[in-house]
């Protein structure tokens, strides 16, 4: 029982550390900021300053919603790309005929990319208030950055049901593209939920980002990590919800891919 929980327990470290050193082969500061920090940045000031033409919000409202969808980024395409990485070399096969625990697997490699999420989230966050101006109260930064963690765990649970897609569907960018555009559209990102149509806002309840953003923007704007725990809650909930779905559709297409010979050919 104990050698189990240890076999467990090195597939979930030691898979995932690998896993994501060889989805970021290049391990190159400069390509990392041109890829996942600049992007963000650059997307910060763009609604900010559509904000500022429009009028529906400040530059702190579009600067806490895009800092923490900046955490669905490597969620939602690191996940994917776990699959079909492994495909495109030719070792998904291997990985799905082991005896290793499913759950130790995709666990261990979504770790990793969560914690790349709050990392980008963070850059995003300080870079995005140095730009703009935005004045964060320094009380507040240990609360926001537990509300990015979460954040980012929720968006990695959506990665996981992604990345289950990518078993089906070769392409699976695309995918991320869409989703991660409707997150902008209707999370509460960058259009504020009063203004959304009524079963868009009801959707959006039910997405990653929505409640963390809420809860950050009321920490940005005073209050304390205690106020916004039924937000936290909610986030951690859908996250987990997520995940599990996630977890259990790519069991069912691993199965489904065996049984068809079409692993390697979706």
């Amino acid at each position: 029982m104990i050698r189990a929980v240890e076999r467990r327990l090195r597939v979930f470290a030691f898979g995932g550390l690998l896993s994501y050193r060889a989805l970021f082969g290049w391990v190159n500061p400069y390509v990392f900021i041109g890829v996942m920090v600049i992007p963000d940045l650059t997307q910060i000031v763009f609604f900010a300053y559509l904000g500022r033409a429009t009028g529906i919000g400040d530059d702190t409202f579009f600067l806490v919603g895009n800092a923490l969808v900046a955490a669905a980024i490597p969620g939602l395409f690191g996940m994917a790309d776990t699959i079909s990485d492994e495909r495109r070399t030719h070792t998904l096969s291997l990985l799905v005929v082991s005896p290793a625990s499913r759950l130790s697997l995709f666990l261990g490699r979504a770790l990793p990319i969560a914690l790349n999420g709050v990392a980008v989230s963070v850059i995003a966050f300080a870079g995005g208030s140095l730009i703009l101006g935005v004045k964060i109260p320094l009380t507040a930064i240990p609360a926001l950055v537990v509300v990015i963690a979460v954040t980012a765990f929720a968006c990695t649970g959506l990665g996981l049901v992604n990345a289950s897609i990518g078993l089906r569907q070769r392409e699976s960018a695309t995918i991320s593209n869409l989703i991660f555009y409707f997150l902008l559209l209707a999370a509460g990102v960058n259009v504020p939920l009063a203004l959304l149509p009524d079963w868009l806002a009801t959707i959006a309840q039910g997405l990653p980002v929505t409640h963390g953003a809420e809860a950050a923007r009321e920490l940005v704007a005073g209050a304390r990590l205690a106020d916004v725990a039924g937000l936290l809650g909610a986030e951690l909930l859908i996250g987990a919800a997520y995940a599990l779905v996630g977890l259990a559709a790519i069991r069912a297409f691993e199965l489904q891919a065996r049984r068809g010979a079409s692993l390697e050919l979706a």
